[in-house]
């Protein structure tokens, strides 16, 4: 199998991230899969910052941390990354700041001589791996004069220089371009984006916080494209109280956070169980507690999710794997939202969020319409109905008094305390949730990968697919995935655990997911857990896997 990783390093302000970019365009212009995993400190300018850049003949979710090739565009990342080179590894950098064995190429150099500042060694870089890679130079040029818009022509003498260094060095790595057309690239955030626009949605307000904020800026760009509005308010709690208010007057709104944001939000949480509004939230983990580390990722936030709020009520709680998961996934969080009149909240985090992937998206996805009011007899905004779901109307209805209660209400919308309507409002809420559960039993809630018959189960949530999938498909063990975490799908979990070796791998430091499954009554064998604000690398986590199965 054709396959080749990349890593390119520098500081922050070098533009890595657009070099991972361009390398994957490279790469999928090529005919090959691409997967980009970046690492980044959250300062402007210093520090390190690297990207790995994987591309292979086969669909890939996720980075390696052995690499092929490394581009060191300072002296740490070959100090920080030399371990991660193969055997036969091959280092290409800028002999005007670097010492190391490898092919050198005076970068900074090229890039006075062209009258550009030293950012441009990124696309430099791009000229040089496709110099080493023997691939025609106007496949870079095609790359170049999609991504930058000014001093073009500067920029591809830059990356001509790059790409001629390159070849002069007499090394060559075999990776021939394939004979076909390859899917677009979208990070898990643009997934998202375009997902929550396919299902309705009118209007995406947040307050930028990473890793969600792409999605803002991302929304905020294509806007009149997508006939969408985005609004940026002061506070989190503002951004959750406008999605509310849109919901009341009839218009599909979704928002974006991460911890500290979804921790103002939860008053709001609670706001929408009770006073039944339509609600998507896009909460993006990052790693530990407060600020925490806020440009790394974790899978810490599972519980937050799904127990956050005080009283009882309805939510459904999804967790996307991949860049076609995010799209689909999004989109039916707000036809749920709309259907059963719930919190429905997207749980990502920053390794889905800011990867990029290849995403084969067949955009024919349902939009389906939320149970209205036929305008016959007298409208009640909460009646008692069997599944719990009642029938929606707006502000502007000439027969309808639309009234939405956080407080405890009769039919009407009613503030009530009386015992009898108290319960009855309880008992509304867990029918909706039971109605949830029984549509999520027509829907495909947990997905299977690898060895469907072996008695030994790799299960993952999120993210974590990437590594997780190709390890059970390696190791010839199954891999189970569950989609939904709230509620939890049972009634095909427990079938496909029953009497195997359940191995649980996420990235927390508790097991989270193991203990919903305990609680569910299935039995967790082992968990691989990882808390160092990293992803699984697919390497990484076969060799732990193998080690317990040992």
């Amino acid at each position: 199998m054709r396959e080749l990783s990349v890593l390119i390093g520098g500081a922050a302000g070098d533009g890595i991230k657009q070099a991972g970019n361009a390398m994957a365009r490279f790469f999928n212009r090529l005919g090959y899969y691409a997967f980009v995993y970046e690492d980044y400190q959250s300062l402007i300018r210093g520090g390190h910052n690297f990207a790995i850049i994987r591309a292979s003949e086969k669909k890939i979710l996720c980075h390696k941390d052995k690499v092929d090739l490394l581009i060191a565009l300072n002296q740490e990342s070959v100090e920080k990354h030399g371990w991660r080179l193969k055997e036969n590894g091959l280092i290409i950098f800028d002999s005007n700041c670097v010492s190391s064995e490898g092919i050198g190429i005076p970068m900074s150099d090229i890039a006075r001589e062209n009258g550009l500042p030293l950012i441009v060694r990124n696309v430099i870089s791009l000229g040089a791996l496709a110099g080493i890679l023997g691939a025609d130079f106007n496949v870079v040029e095609d790359v170049v004069k999609s991504t930058i818009r000014k001093k073009t022509e500067e920029n591809l003498r830059a990356a001509k220089a790059g790409y001629e260094h390159a070849k002069q060095s007499g090394v060559k790595i075999d990776f021939e371009k394939l004979e076909k057309a390859q899917a677009p690239l979208l990070t898990g955030n643009e997934a998202i984006a375009l997902g929550l626009v396919k299902g309705g949605m009118k209007l995406y307000v947040a307050y930028p916080m990473t890793p969600s904020s792409s999605i803002l800026h991302y929304l905020a760009a294509y806007a009149n494209e997508l006939k969408i509005r985005t609004v940026h308010p002061e506070t989190e709690i503002a951004v959750i109280g406008m999605v509310q208010g849109a919901a009341y007057a009839g218009i599909r709104a979704a928002c974006g956070t991460s911890g500290g944001g979804f921790a103002l939000m939860i008053e709001h949480l609670s706001l929408a169980g009770q006073a039944e509004l339509p609600c998507v939230i896009v909460l993006s983990q990052r790693s530990a507690p407060a600020t925490g580390v806020p440009t790394y990722t974790a899978q810490g936030d599972l519980f937050f999710a799904m127990f956050a709020g005080h009283g009882e009520f309805a939510r459904a709680v999804i967790a996307p794997g991949d860049g076609e998961e995010a799209f689909y996934l999004s989109a039916e969080a707000m036809n749920l939202a709309w259907k059963f009149q719930i919190p429905v909240i997207i749980l990502a985090d920053k390794h889905l969020s800011e990867s990029t992937f290849v995403a084969e998206i067949d955009e024919n996805v349902s939009l389906q319409a939320p149970k209205l009011w036929d305008g016959e007899g007298e409208y009640k905004r909460y009646l008692q109905t069997e599944d719990g779901v009642s029938p929606l109307a707006f502000p502007g209805n000439a027969k309808a008094v639309v009234k939405a209660n956080s407080y405890e209400h009769d039919e009407y919308g009613i503030t009530t305390e009386q015992a009898e309507l108290v319960a009855k409002g309880n008992e509304k809420r867990v029918r909706k949730m039971k109605a949830l559960e029984e549509y999520l039993k027509t829907k495909e809630t947990v997905k299977t990968y690898g060895n469907k018959g072996s008695d030994i189960a790799l299960v993952f949530w999120g993210s974590t697919k990437g590594a997780a999938k190709e390890v059970a498909e390696d190791l010839g063990i199954l891999g189970v995935q569950p989609l939904y975490l709230k509620p939890l799908p049972t009634w095909e979990l427990s079938k496909l655990l029953e009497g195997k070796r359940v191995i649980v791998a996420e990235v927390n430091a508790t097991g989270q997911l193991a203990s919903w499954l305990q609680c569910h009554g299935i039995n967790v064998s082992e968990k691989i857990l990882k808390y160092d604000a990293r992803p699984f690398a697919v390497d990484e986590l076969e060799e732990k896997v193998k080690n317990l199965l040992k």
